[in-house]
């Protein structure tokens, strides 16, 4: 039977309502959840511009509920978190081990707005009687949604469903950026530019990655004091009109023999710091620009001097069934901080209040929690 959900729905104007969807019985390799949190990021906000109607959301956690004929890796009752870039596991790059830029299910390697044309969206929801696509194929500011099993990982450890939330975007982009992409090597030395939720994962992946120097970049001192709680040891407060970061390169280069930095990472989203984590590196450092800027920058070339290499991953190399897990492990073990990062939890008629608390940097995490 076909359920009724009340979900928030971008409208493409660049506006949103709570209403109602109603969700379809799964097909044999789909799956129902019942979303219990979903995380929210600077995407989620972007969504309502999309120009067209869509389920929010693409960080969630939940409660499987029902499951297709062909469905094998879940069970109904499990807790599982949701990811959004499901790989097929036979193409080209899911082969190469790329699962996060799967050819055939990315929704967004080929195109703009989280969407690629051309590559099918799942159906099985409607809204005022019409199909209305889910963001990320997941829509997750729901009170259900139908996913594929891909979509799915399933939690095995005792961890809230608000931090499990997480997990699937913010957390895996920021700590997989610097592990999986960086492959930061321990007693270096790195900084992270843009103190967001991103940012603070990546302080968290520099730190147990065993980074000796973790420098903090921001234009906001209580973001400074928050990157301290999650693993830096230095801070540089910015100034807004210091283009390209440069007087701000100068202060890394002081703090790093006058090299600069082992790694430079940019979570700042910000097109005109694309290239300022270029200004933080030493000669043969690696810079990565993690935080998904689209729009076209000009590069001063000689920032790249010399043997300087500029890396543009994408989720951290997200390898859902194989890094979630490594994710709720070493948060059971105490070395990730997940439930620290979530400053406030919103019900879902919330909405507007949380993307005012995000927008105007009051919130390192905020979470829709679903009774």
């Amino acid at each position: 039977m076909p359920i009724t959900s009340k979900a928030a729905i971008a409208k493409g104007d660049g506006t949103f309502i709570i209403d109602t969807v109603t969700v379809a019985d799964p097909k044999p390799d789909e799956v129902i959840v019942k979303i219990k949190a979903a995380g929210l990021c600077h995407t989620d906000h972007d969504s309502l511009n999309w120009g067209k109607p869509i389920v929010m959301g693409h960080e969630g956690a939940g409660l499987v509920t029902a499951i297709g004929s062909a469905v094998s890796s879940v069970n109904v009752g499990d807790a599982v978190i949701l990811n959004w870039a499901t790989p097929c596991m036979t193409c080209f790059q899911c082969q190469e081990g790329n699962q996060h830029i799967c050819e055939n299910n990315s929704p967004v390697t080929a195109g703009g707005n989280g969407y690629t044309p051309g590559h099918a969206h799942i159906e099985g929801t409607l809204w005022d009687n019409e199909p209305i696509e889910r963001s990320f194929n997941i829509g997750t500011i729901s009170e259900y949604t139908l996913v594929k099993e891909s979509a799915c990982v399933k939690i095995e450890n005792n961890i809230p469903m608000p931090s499990a939330s997480i997990i699937s975007c913010g957390v895996m982009t920021g700590y997989g950026s610097v592990v999986n992409s960086a492959k930061l090597q321990a007693g270096s030395s790195a900084v992270v530019l843009g103190t967001g939720g991103v940012g603070l994962n990546v302080i968290q992946g520099a730190r147990i990655s065993g980074a000796a120097k973790i420098i903090a970049i921001d234009i906001n001192q209580e973001r400074l004091e928050m990157a301290k709680q999650f693993g830096a040891t230095h801070t540089i407060l910015a100034d807004k009109n210091d283009t390209g970061l440069i007087k701000a390169s100068e202060e890394v280069k002081k703090m790093t023999n006058g090299r600069g930095a082992d790694y430079a990472f940019e979570c700042t989203a910000i097109p005109e710091l694309g290239a300022a984590p270029l200004a933080m590196i030493r000669n043969a450092g690696t810079a990565v620009q993690v935080s998904g800027i689209e729009q076209e920058i000009n590069i001063d070339m000689r920032l790249f001097e010399w043997d300087k290499i500029y890396i543009n991953p994408l989720y951290g190399k997200c390898r859902p069934q194989i890094d979630f897990p490594k994710l709720t492990n070493l948060y059971d073990k105490g070395e990730l901080m997940l439930d620290e990062m979530i400053t406030r939890t919103y019900p879902l008629e919330n909405l507007q209040q949380a993307f005012d608390d995000m927008l105007t940097g009051k919130n390192a995490k905020g979470v829709i929690v679903f009774e």
